[in-house]
């Protein structure tokens, strides 16, 4: 049973993204909304924490609320997929269960 797991909190204000990747398994997906897509930018004290989890789930970040922040994509970690909203709906239907880090 995979999961896809949800982040709304900039991963610089809250430990949700960091408690998130500890507990995905091989397999569930993360998807960083709201001020969570900060924690998909490359160049940062996390990048390369975000980057090895990446090898074992699938990350994304919802791209309007990237481009609601004036954050452009090509600022991404490499893996990081951005999705519009009807991807994160595809990606609700597409895992078992959807769990919100808050």
């Amino acid at each position: 049973m995979s999961t896809l797991h949800t982040v709304n909190k900039s991963p610089f204000a809250t430990q949700a993204l960091i408690s998130c990747l500890n507990h995905a398994k091989a397999g569930d997906a993360i998807l960083m909304i709201e001020d969570g897509v900060y924690g998909g930018l490359g160049g940062t004290g996390l990048t390369e924490i975000i980057a090895e989890f990446g090898k074992n789930v699938s990350l994304y970040v919802l791209s309007p609320d990237l481009a609601a922040r004036g954050v452009d994509a090509g600022r991404l970690i490499g893996g990081i997929e951005g999705v519009d909203y009807s991807g994160f709906v595809d990606l609700v239907a597409k895992h078992d269960r959807t769990q919100a880090w808050l």
